[in-house]
């Protein structure tokens, strides 16, 4: 019996119950922010989001939408808890990280609430593991403030363009430049490493832009210590929203299709790098 038919023991009430025929669907989106141990997860009817942060100045959410599971069911307005993502990683990849062809690892997760362990029920093969992962109190949040009213400039870029840039600039600077503007260049990225400085421009018309929405030329630099854990997310994607606000905040928003063919986000908040002065732009 697939776990989505399975019904919850007799009296026992779930605040969150969710169900994956492919465990993996959930695994290779929780890599792509794994880059400290611990996330908050955040439930509700819309699906489930995973919140990673460093330093105060990064963050990254994964965003599941409801219609990806089988089964998802949140009894309250939203369930919060923290987790250890290392942990849940081992848990969901327990089975192995490549199955054999025809086969996957089925999930059903359920959280009782507050205080309670995050249950992972996971079958593969006949076999079922049971784990429990200890929950914990979440931390505060950044709030990025980053809705649509703010943003200043946006592009849309499919990934592979990014792809290369990142191959191609000097990854020995210690920042990425990112210039935005209406008129030439457009969009460029810089570098200024052991080699020099380096240039990477994109015209607007360009075949790898899907769209061009700038009001007004921004440069700002970001540290690259940063913006490499969103390297994992944009291996995984076919298309990068890149944003930025008033303050030069930087929101990269990888658009992600699974092996089913359904969208999912991964999406990374920077703040820019406050070392930098404007004479040095």
């Amino acid at each position: 019996m697939p776990f989505s038919a399975q019904p919850p023991a007799s009296g026992e009430r779930y605040a969150l119950s969710a169900s994956l025929d492919n465990a993996r669907h959930l695994s290779s989106l929780l890599r792509a922010v794994h880059f400290q141990d611990h996330a908050t997860c955040f439930a509700t009817a819309s699906g489930l989001r995973v919140t990673v942060e460093d330093a105060k100045c990064i963050q990254a959410n994964a965003f599941i939408q409801a219609e990806i599971f089988q089964e998802f069911s949140v009894q309250e307005e939203s369930v919060v808890f923290r987790v250890s993502l290392s942990v849940l990683l081992d848990c969901l990849t327990i089975f192995g990280t490549s199955s054999l062809p025809g086969t996957s690892t089925a999930l059903r997760m359920c959280y009782r609430g507050y205080g309670y362990p995050l249950m992972l029920f996971l079958e593969e093969g006949g076999v079922v593991t049971v784990c429990k992962i200890n929950t914990q109190e979440p931390d505060e949040l950044l709030d990025f403030d980053f809705c649509s009213t703010k943003v200043i400039n946006k592009i849309i870029l499919q990934s592979e363009g990014l792809r290369e840039a990142f191959a191609e600039l000097d990854m020995t600077s210690e920042v990425l430049q990112i210039t935005m503007s209406p008129d030439k260049p457009y969009f460029r990225l810089s570098t200024f490493g052991n080699a020099g400085s380096a240039h990477l421009d994109y015209p607007r018309d360009s075949d790898l832009m899907e769209a061009f929405h700038c009001t007004q030329t921004q440069t700002n630099r970001y540290k690259i210590s940063l913006l490499k854990p969103s390297t994992k997310a944009l291996a995984l994607s076919c298309k990068v929203s890149i944003r930025t606000d008033a303050q030069g905040f930087l929101s990269l928003q990888y658009m992600i299709r699974n092996e089913d063919g359904q969208i999912c986000f991964v999406e990374y908040y920077c703040c820019p790098d406050e070392d930098v002065t404007e004479g040095e732009l």
